[in-house]
């Protein structure tokens, strides 16, 4: 929307072109594949290469009614009156699709209208500059028009788009007029909330950024996105992103958006859920183009259509936007695409706004949006931070793929499979990390991905599914190889030790994200993260990277000590060298506690292994107990027949890994969960990895231990015993078990409203 007045509304040169002037098929196999860098390293290339009076980047703007177009223009020559539009490719330009070229001809005939009115010229001429950034040549299409010809096109295109401009301006004055008069949607604020909502407002009135610890249980979704919607006219906001780190969490921001559309007062909304396209996709055994995928098939040609049949919704969730799209028979994932650029709310993904190609973040930097961004349970966006800037290769892929490979790949296939061999026989043991990755392999990576570039292009049917998500995996791992610095490790894993032979796996491992989280937080007007456990403060500051005037909150929780009953069963020890020993003393607490108040209980552990042997010994020596147990791999299905044993009226003890499905996130208020038996600090496992991952933190931060191992574990207990008092009626119980809950560094991380209790329980021999 790039900043909509009353009176005017403002869009870009390519967002006008992309909605007026694409037609045809949706087709994936041209797409411009350089990366971003690649694109403006072209770009400068080709203005490097013209007269002393070229005008790169050159501003423009001009009005057609009450519609203002903007952009710059990548070029103009005064000597030639020549304005170009550069475009960035690689492999065959020939097989472009025509609708690809049509739409570059659209944009390159607006720039040069609103250049023709600038310089007040009677004709220019218009350059496409399609730039090979393999062979670095050039292939120049030009035409010259005159303003009689350019100026009906102008016109043409915003009149196509005007009426849109004119509807989308009455939404979002009527959504503004109604946002403000919002009232809170339930009768009152539960504790905390309030404090937390008023939190919020101020943090995006002042443009800051807010870090929210905020106990389970008073509310955070709503009270996070009823302020921000409050805030939509005073700050002028365009969107909303509601950024989530599982499933459920999605699942919970659109039942809080239910909730206030439904209210007497709502605004006129749009919320979209988007999803992962491989859930979304309607034809997962077709390609994404006309000739293969059906809802490909003229999908530009039906699109104007199904985006004016959604923009009527006011919940366009999975369900809606699949029912809208195959009623145009156009494919839903892409149909989700399109409306992040009209939805007022959108819940997504962390992928969506913090990845390196996230398409919620380019398009708020596109458009010149104005944006909020709630992240919830932003705990885990330290792992998923992680995740998202790491690439790793697997050999046993490389040497499946070498045998399948068109002939044209082989080579240099087995560059790569010699380089990595050479570092492979070199390495002594079965991990190796060094501080960057060596110059030869990562040539042969960069040079193999581009020859598999080069052949996507020449051959548009593909490739076979296995080489192309190793395409996927090794433009990961060049992009994460460019960015390589201090914060990343390259490490080599070794498997299958016991074969002649022994497999490993590279990895540019990303320890610290906050480079990369930084500049994506300062982005929007205002980011609010929260999480019931967010302390201690500084260990996420420095990993999430979150600005200096940050803002930063404890809420008050709304339950009391003697709601929750916190043993610290001190007598047992859980650590690896005791485990054998301590299977007897934590069956005999589990029934002890069990037959004292009988109820639903989840007993969490370190390992499935450590879980199953204590499960075993309590069906043994309890068989009155009702087991169920987490088992490795659940997929959603499995995990909500897990979760349903917990009945109001159920008795019986679910067996769950710590830090898993079941560790946050899950709601089992009242009878349903009664108590937690946490029979582990949560400390990740031992390993040469996480020992690296440790001594770097040392060097950056003077934490190793407490950065690696402490913190994130704690923070994973918390988040466990956080399932047990889910309402201000419930009473639990939860049992620490392990002698280090009782230290001192230990008690300090856990909620202020805790009141630990030694065991009830006699010593256990």
């Amino acid at each position: 929307m790039g900043g909509a007045e009353r009176l005017s509304y403002s869009i870009a040169v390519r967002a006008l072109c992309e909605f007026t002037a694409k037609v045809g098929d949706l087709d994936l196999r041209f797409t411009p594949s350089p990366t971003a860098l690649e694109g403006i390293v072209g770009h400068r290339t080709v203005a490097s290469r013209r007269s002393d009076g070229y005008q790169s980047e050159v501003a423009l703007e001009g009005e057609y009614k009450t519609l203002r177009v903007k952009g710059r223009a990548d070029g103009y020559d005064p000597e030639q009156n020549c304005l170009e539009e550069v475009k960035t490719y690689r492999g065959d330009l020939s097989k472009q699709p025509p609708n690809h070229r049509q739409l570059h001809w659209a944009q390159a005939k607006i720039y040069g209208w609103l250049m023709c009115r600038k310089l007040e010229l009677a004709q220019i001429n218009l350059a496409l500059v399609y730039f090979d950034i393999v062979s670095e040549k050039e292939t120049c299409l030009v035409e010259a028009f005159s303003t009689a010809q350019l100026q009906p096109f102008f016109e043409h295109h915003c009149a196509l788009f005007l009426h849109w401009a004119e509807q989308e301006m009455a939404h979002r004055d009527a959504r503004n007029q109604a946002a403000q008069h919002l009232a809170f949607p339930h009768a009152d604020f539960r504790p905390g909330q309030r404090h937390l909502a008023e939190s919020v407002f101020k943090a995006v009135s002042t443009g800051r950024c807010l870090m929210a610890q905020a106990p389970t249980g008073i509310g955070k979704t709503v009270g996070t996105l009823f302020p921000m919607l409050k805030a939509l006219a005073p700050q002028k906001l365009d969107k909303v992103f509601f950024l989530t780190a599982k499933t459920p969490g999605r699942k919970l921001a659109l039942d809080a958006a239910q909730v206030i559309l439904q209210s007497a007062d709502a605004p006129p909304l749009r919320v979209l859920e988007m999803i992962a396209r491989d859930k979304a996709c309607e034809h997962p055994d077709k390609a994404c183009h006309g000739e293969s995928c059906p809802l490909a098939r003229g999908f530009y040609d039906r699109l104007p259509a199904a985006r004016q049949a959604a923009s009527t919704l006011s919940l366009l969730n999975q369900a809606a936007l699949r029912e809208v799209a195959l009623a145009h028979e156009i494919c839903p994932y892409y149909l989700s695409q399109e409306m992040a650029r009209w939805a007022d709310v959108v819940v997504a993904d962390y992928n969506y706004y913090f990845d390196f190609s996230a398409l919620l973040f380019g398009l708020a930097q596109a458009n010149n949006w104005t944006v909020a961004v709630l992240v919830d349970e932003a705990h885990n966006l330290v792992e998923r931070g992680r995740q998202m800037y790491s690439a790793s290769l697997d050999q046993s892929t490389l040497n499946g793929v070498r045998k399948t490979a068109p002939q044209a790949l082989k080579k240099s296939l087995q560059r790569v499979n010699r380089e990595w061999k050479a570092l492979h026989n070199q390495q002594p043991g079965a991990y190796q990390a060094y501080d960057k990755a060596p110059e030869k392999l990562l040539q042969a990576v960069f040079s193999c991905s581009a020859s598999i570039g080069d052949y996507l292009n020449d051959h548009p049917q593909g490739l076979d599914s296995t080489l192309q998500n190793f395409y996927f995996e090794m433009l990961q791992f060049c992009r994460v190889a460019e960015l390589f610095d201090e914060q990343f490790l390259f490490d080599i894993s070794k498997r299958d030790l016991d074969r002649q032979r022994p497999l490993s796996q590279l990895c540019l491992r990303n320890v610290v994200p906050a480079g990369f989280i930084r500049p994506r937080l300062t982005a929007a007007r205002s980011t609010v993260l929260f999480s019931a456990t967010l302390s201690p403060r500084q260990y996420y500051a420095d990993l999430l990277g979150t600005p200096a005037n940050t803002v930063w909150i404890d809420v008050e929780s709304p339950f009391h000590a003697d709601q929750l009953q916190v043993h610290i069963v001190s007598q047992i020890s859980t650590r690896f060298v005791h485990r054998q020993a301590s299977l007897e003393p934590i069956v005999e607490l589990i029934a002890r506690q069990f037959a004292e108040r009988p109820g639903n209980y989840l007993a969490f552990f370190s390992s499935f292994d450590y879980l199953q042997q204590v499960a075993q010994l309590l069906a043994e020596r309890h068989p009155h107990i009702t087991l169920w147990s987490q088992s490795r791999g659940m997929g959603e299905a499995q995990r909500q027949d897990f979760l349903d044993q917990f009945t109001a009226h159920s008795q019986g003890v679910g067996f769950a890994v710590l830090g898993g499905a079941f560790g946050e996130g899950i709601d089992l208020p009242g009878a349903r969960l009664i108590g937690a038996f946490i029979a582990t600090l949560g400390l990740a496992q031992l390993n040469p990895i996480n020992e690296q991952i440790k001594r770097r933190m040392a060097a950056i931060f003077g934490a190793g231990y407490d950065y690696t191992y402490l913190f994130p574990g704690v923070q994973k207990v918390v988040q466990a015993a956080g399932r047990v008092i889910r309402t201000q009626q419930d009473q639990g119980v939860v049992m620490l078990i392990d002698d280090r809950f009782g230290e001192s560094k230990v008690k300090q991380l856990f909620p202020r409203w805790w009141s630990l209790e030694p065991t009830h329980f006699r010593a256990i021999e």
